[in-house]
């Protein structure tokens, strides 16, 4: 059972820290300055979030996200959403591809190099189906989380900062709302996906919990040591190089190496949530529609990657927040829906 909720947790953690969390930018598009209360309320947002999205998918034995979105938001809504989640898979997995993208400029390559290499990646990642991706998470996120926390603690000591000195200062409280709703639409998709493979409520308790507290202490201190440089963030695409700029040659390489495979985990949830969907549409294999949905998103990679991420993520984080009223009150909304539906 353990061994079993730390895969799906870390199934989850892959799919939130992508391009936009991983690089910092995401974290300061909504908190910032006086946020410390708005990431507790995340975290605890996240773990309920997590929880009722794995109980559904667990209880429906799911193998794609729809009878998971007909439970959380009603059948009246289900299919406005489903079109709603299918193009927000699109765009962030066209965010991650950009990431890859910039990651590779940041080292003076073309940004080409680095979109080619994720999505060969992606490919061959697939051949397996869904148990690479699993495989992958097992191997990649202990190393990437450790690195990071690592990075943002000697960052911390260094710079002398305080975690808890403006734990007072908390006007920002509201933007832990638009943050958790943005990050579980995708966490609709790829847990749906995998409801059949859920064998116990324990499962569901070690993921949803895990995950919430790694992803709340992982924003707090990376938000608190992002205010200490938020007069140079303007300066970079991503922000976690304004950080690593006070740190030798060596330590640079192994972020950005991380930071990639941030990137690539991020953007193999969105296509697994993409082709699950649509492949009871299109009676082909799994690995081909990889492909083609690969080959139709890179000419999006165009639009610069700040700039999407700036525009697309708040947009869907207002739109999503009749999601996470859903999950946050689901019993009091399933058993309404379920009395609706046996009255007709």
């Amino acid at each position: 059972m353990l061994r079993a909720g730390l895969k799906w947790m870390f199934l989850i953690i892959g799919t939130t820290i992508g391009a936009g969390y991983a690089s910092g930018r995401e974290l300061w598009q909504f908190f910032g300055h006086e946020s410390g209360l708005a990431i507790l309320l995340f975290t605890v947002f996240f773990s309920i979030c997590c929880s009722v999205i794995m109980y559904v998918s667990y209880k429906h034995e799911s193998t794609h996200y729809l009878p998971v979105l007909k439970d959380i938001v009603g059948r009246r809504l289900s299919k406005f959403y489903d079109v709603m989640i299918f193009f927000y898979l699109c765009s962030t997995t066209v965010v991650m591809i950009a990431g890859s993208g910039a990651t590779g400029q940041a080292f003076n390559f073309s940004k080409w190099w680095g979109v080619a290499i994720i999505v060969i990646a992606l490919i061959l990642l697939f051949k397996r189906n869904i148990n690479g991706l699993l495989s992958m998470n097992q191997i990649i996120l202990p190393v990437l989380l450790g690195g990071l926390v690592f990075i943002l603690l000697l960052f911390t000591i260094d710079q002398e900062l305080e975690l808890f000195s403006h734990w007072h200062e908390q006007r920002n409280w509201t933007a832990a709302f638009p943050f958790t709703a943005l990050n579980i639409l995708p966490l609709i998709a790829v847990i749906g996906a995998i409801g059949d493979k859920v064998k116990s409520k324990g499962e569901i308790l070690i993921a949803s919990i895990g995950s919430g507290l790694v992803l709340g202490v992982i924003s707090f201190i990376y938000n608190n040591s992002l205010i200490q440089i938020a007069d140079e963030i303007l300066l970079y695409e991503i922000p976690l190089f304004a950080i690593l700029k006070h740190y030798p040659f060596e330590i640079l390489i192994f972020m950005s190496i991380m930071l990639w495979f941030a990137i690539f985990t991020t953007a193999a949830s969105g296509i697994l949530g993409i082709v699950t969907r649509i492949q009871e549409y299109f009676q082909q294999p799994f690995i081909y529609l990889v492909i083609v949905t690969l080959l139709l998103m890179i000419p999006l990679t165009t639009i610069g990657f700040s700039q999407l991420i700036s525009f697309i993520y708040p947009i869907y984080g207002i739109l999503n927040l009749y999601v996470l009223t859903r999950l946050l009150l689901f019993p009091l909304w399933n058993r309404y829906e379920n009395q609706e539906w046996k009255s007709r």
